[in-house]
Parts: C-alpha cells; structure tokens; sequence
C-alpha cells in the first residue's frame, strides 16, 4: 500500500535523515586503504547507539535473506554490487567501496548510500560512480508532482545508457517511512509516463546502482551479498526523497548540500 505523509509528518522524518547523513559522511571521510570492513560497521554501530537510534538492517530477514542481516552497514567491495555483508576485510588500495545505511529515528526511516575509491583510482571506476550520480541526480530531479514513477525510472535509465551502463531491474527504489521498504517499487529503467502519479507526501528512497559491464548477477555464499556475473565492479547511490508541492525534498542531504532541492544534492 502506497502511503502519503502529511507535512507535518516530513518535518518528523528531517531527524532520521540528518542521522542517517551524518552517518555516510563520518563512513565516507574515516574508508580508507588499511580499515577493515568490520570497523567501519562498528563506527556505524556505535553512532546508533550514541543518538538513541534502531538499526534497520541488522535483524533485517527478507525472503531473499538467507538469515537476519547481523551488521548495521551494507559494505559492498569491487565486484560485489548490493547488500554487502561487512566481514573480516581490509580495504586494499583501489577497492571501490559502497555503503548502504539505513536508521530509525523516533520511529521514522531514512536509507542512503555512496560509492567511493580507496586509495589510487581506477579511471573506468571514477565513471561508473559519476554515471551513478548523475542517474540519482537525473531521478531526484523527476521527483515531482504530477510526474509518476515511471518517469523517475526512465530518468535514471536514460542516464545510464547514454554512460554506456546496463540496467538491472531485480532490486530498485522504495517507499520510505515507519519502515524501510515499502510501496511504491521504483526500478532503475523504465517508460515515462507510467505508474503511481506522484502526489505531495509521497517518500522514496532513490537507488541506481549499476556494473561496468554487465546486468547480470548472483548472490555470495554468505546469502546476502550481490556480485556481479563477470567480476566487474559496481556502484550505488541513494537519497530518500520527500515529493513537495516545492520540488523535491532530499531528507538525506549532507553537510552544506542539506536541504537543497533536485538535482544539486545528488551525492553530496
């Protein structure tokens, strides 16, 4: 079921977005080549506990979940592309890393995650993760009233495509609120002018997240963690968005970004 939010109801969820901001950038300024992929779930772990705020992923067991999640954090490293389950990993110069990070905060949800490289960059790295951003830029920007879903896919798409990327449509965007998924399903791709007409008070998490070179993937042996088919590398970016009658709302905003509208705050 597809819930709006009143305004009063958005302003209630600002808190959970600002943690869950403030989180990525502590996660994003501390990744470095040396960390283990364990400590920067600790750092995390032990920021939820500072603010007073719950965890949405470590008793996570969805049916694709082979067990409860266990860690606060998706850590996703080089070819693994979604869900990456922290384990004993040091980061090793030019891993692309991508966190995942989801918090309650006074019983409302945000979601939000980056990509980044470690130490010397690859250069086909550093345009995976810009085409990622530009997608989320390009998604946020068609989070509008009167626009539907489709509209946000096919933005999103479009970008991708025209960066080379192709598109898996296994896992996307999501409703947002006293939960961490829910309706509506927002895919990567699709046709503009289709789905849900976007009203205000409608909350999504905007989530590309794309392979260099193939749409194709499997799940590790852990039972949680996404690879690519090939051994390529991926990335994934995500906001949690507000519609408003003013534009789009990004609760999850960071650091001077915060509070700005469309496309400006994508990956800040």
């Amino acid at each position: 079921m597809i819930e709006l939010r009143t305004p009063t109801q958005i302003e209630q969820m600002r808190p959970a977005g600002r943690f869950v901001a403030d989180v990525i950038t502590r996660l994003s300024e501390v990744a470095d080549v040396g960390m283990n992929l364990l400590e920067l779930d600790a750092i995390a772990h032990r920021m939820i506990r500072e603010r007073g705020a719950e965890s949405c992923y470590i008793d996570y067991h969805p049916s694709f979940g082979a067990s409860p999640f266990g860690k606060v954090l998706c850590t996703s490293v080089n070819d693994a592309v979604l869900h990456g389950l922290p384990h004993d990993y040091v980061l090793a110069d030019g891993d692309l890393l991508s966190v995942d990070f989801a918090a309650s905060v006074d019983g409302w949800v945000s979601d939000s995650a980056f990509s980044m490289v470690v130490g010397t960059p690859r250069p086909e790295d550093l345009h995976l993760i810009e085409v990622t951003d530009r997608a989320l830029a390009a998604g946020i920007a068609a989070t509008t009233v009167g626009n539907r879903i489709g509209d946000i896919s096919a933005a999103i798409g479009e970008v991708a495509r025209a960066g080379g990327l192709k598109v898996n449509l296994q896992f996307g965007g999501h409703g947002v609120g006293r939960t961490m998924h829910g309706d509506p399903h927002v895919p990567n791709d699709g046709r503009p002018g289709r789905g849900f007409k976007l009203k205000p008070g409608l909350v999504i998490a905007i989530e590309p997240w794309f392979v260099h070179t193939t749409d194709e993937i499997y799940t590790d042996a852990d039972g949680w963690t996404i690879r690519s088919a090939d051994g390529a590398r991926g990335a994934h970016m995500e906001h949690t968005v507000a519609v408003t009658e003013d534009g789009p709302l990004v609760l999850t905003a960071r650091d001077d970004a915060r509070d700005r509208r469309g496309e400006q705050v994508a990956g800040a």
